[in-house]
């Protein structure tokens, strides 16, 4: 039966192909919403322009179909978003609540990833800057359904983070927030590299008013070299003609006990298995996974 209080979603990026890491991350959430019932949505996160493969994102369309991938509703990109993006920057700016920064990457070297506030009080204009939020000094929590409790502390671990950069493209931690309020997204289910990142949309979605989603975060398939598997590191992009195998090798690396038969199957029958037979309870408890236990 259909589930109208579920909307999960897919949101690759297109600087590149569809990889293995790719379809596990989909298939999870796939799975997830379908097995309930719920609505199923797909997200273009195009921020990036300078860093998009010419033709990725017909072949990243393409490829989900191959594999037996239906969404719901009309596919959104977030290069259509930009003046909802810059209205909340605007209303933030003007609230005092974030600012603009001057600093290089070369500068902030030595903080080791945690911004130390420099230009928080300098009042920079805003030509050739980036915009940073500012954090409270308090610590962000919540309960991730495969990874158990999270909790950073945005002023200590953080500090202020961009959500515009100084060439004038929007940081994904703003966007992924206003857009998964907008496209009503109930639940996210992605991989485990993002989970640091949760605090910070956590305090985002307080600060605009918005509903916090429940989170699912997956483990990252590693590769020998150490590496996950991803674009940055050419990972090899989904073969048209394996997709039942490969979709029954995305399940068992979620922990789901698919027969071997289901490499025989069609991508639908697969994935009819897989709703059929999905329970997030099975997923790794793990931030990361050997991808050559796979194989």
């Amino acid at each position: 039966m259909p589930n109208p209080t579920y909307v999960g979603r897919f949101a690759p990026t297109p600087s590149g192909f569809l990889h293995f890491g790719s379809l596990v991350a989909a298939l999870a959430s796939y799975l997830d919403a379908r097995a309930c019932g719920g609505r199923w949505l797909l997200r273009m996160e195009d921020l990036d322009p300078p860093r998009e493969m010419p033709g990725a994102q017909d072949a990243i369309l393409r490829t989900l179909e191959r594999y037996g991938f239906e969404w719901d509703g009309t596919m959104v990109r977030q290069s259509d978003r930009h003046a909802a993006y810059q209205a909340v920057i605007d209303h933030l700016l003007q609230q005092g609540l974030a600012y603009a920064c001057t600093c290089s990457r070369k500068q902030l070297e030595a903080h080791g990833g945690i911004y130390p506030g420099t230009c928080r009080n300098a009042a920079h204009p805003m030509t050739g800057a980036a915009i940073r939020l500012r954090v409270p000094e308090l610590e962000y929590r919540f309960l991730d359904r495969v990874q158990g409790e999270f909790r950073q502390h945005l002023g200590r671990e953080v500090g202020d983070f961009v959500i515009r950069r100084r060439d004038g493209l929007y940081a994904y931690q703003l966007a992924v927030v206003l857009d998964d309020a907008w496209q009503g997204v109930t639940d996210i289910v992605r991989g485990a590299d993002l989970l640091d990142s949760t605090p910070r949309q956590l305090y985002l979605q307080e600060l605009l008013g918005l509903p916090q989603p429940r989170y699912l975060h997956i483990p990252l398939l590693i590769q020998p070299d150490g590496h996950k598997l991803g674009k940055s590191y050419r990972s090899p992009p989904l073969p048209a003609d394996r997709a039942a195998p490969l979709l029954g090798r995305a399940l068992r690396a979620l922990g789901q006990p698919a027969p071997a038969e289901l490499d025989a199957a069609s991508p639908r029958q697969v994935l009819a298995w897989g709703i059929a037979h999905w329970d997030p309870t099975r997923i790794p408890a793990c931030r990361t996974l050997p991808e050559e236990q796979l194989r």
